[in-house]
């Protein structure tokens, strides 16, 4: 949206002013085509689930992170729609609302695929082959950062770091870890997600789709089998053994003196 501010430099030339952000501020949920309402069916339903969702915090305005997770289930990235409703469960503002949500790198800005799948480009992830596997899983799939494949199965990003350093380097498909990985196990991870038959994760649950994920995420129930798949790897135990195999403990804390 352009406006006319008149004359105001004497050559008789009109100068316009843009108004509203600009198209490439970041952290602005601003996508073409996205939704600024929900339809009759789809309010009631999230209704429902948002109130069971709010019902389980003494404050009900603890409740926006999961119910900003729970229309990023619907849209699968935060929209208009989905600041308009969380605001108005929670009686919030669309600002308040969307002060929170651009905060949080989880809550997505535009459409995400069937999978976001996120190559840890931090610190010691790139040292030990982050970088490389970023650089080859742009190259596979033909897609850049935040980008997504024109099957709508992926979309590549990388991220910052999933405190599984010792596990390094990591990719995390819809949040869910897989360890160790190398260029050739990143591209036999994606082809297979393409494919749709997904690996299943070094930790964690079996895959589902984002959308769903971000429904788990709410709080909603986790139809997932629980096969023991969590708890600390070797990796993440390894200082504990060799403590306890030297007889080393922590140092006691020193009296208060006060």
């Amino acid at each position: 949206m352009t406006a006319s501010s008149g004359d105001v430099s004497g050559s008789g030339e009109r100068v316009f002013l843009r108004l509203g952000p600009p198209p490439e501020e970041p952290n602005q949920f601003v996508v073409e085509g996205a939704p600024q309402s929900y339809s009759p069916d789809v309010q009631a339903r999230l209704e429902v689930e948002a109130k069971e969702i709010i019902g389980r915090y003494p404050n009900k305005g603890s409740a926006l992170l999961p119910l900003l997770h729970l229309v990023q289930g619907e849209d699968s990235y935060i929209t208009p729609a989905g600041l308009e409703f969380c605001a108005s469960q929670l009686g919030l503002t669309s600002a308040q609302v969307s002060a929170v949500a651009t905060f949080y790198t989880m809550y997505r800005r535009g459409p995400t695929g069937e999978y976001l799948v996120g190559v840890c480009t931090n610190t010691l992830c790139a040292v030990m082959g982050g970088d490389a596997i970023f650089a080859e899983l742009k190259e596979h799939l033909g897609i850049g950062n935040d980008q997504t494949t024109d099957d709508g199965s992926i979309t590549l990003q990388h991220i910052e770091c999933n405190a599984a350093c010792d596990f390094a380097p990591v990719v995390m498909v819809n949040w869910e870890f897989f360890d160790n990985q190398t260029c050739e196990s990143a591209r036999e991870l994606v082809d297979s997600l393409r494919a749709g038959k997904p690996k299943d994760p070094t930790r964690g649950a079996p895959l589902c789709g984002f959308r769903q994920t971000s429904r788990i995420l709410a709080g909603l129930r986790d139809e997932r089998p629980d096969q023991g798949q969590g708890g600390a790897g070797a990796a993440t135990l390894a200082g504990l053994r060799v403590a306890k195999e030297h007889g080393m403990e922590a140092p006691t804390a020193p009296e208060d003196q006060s």
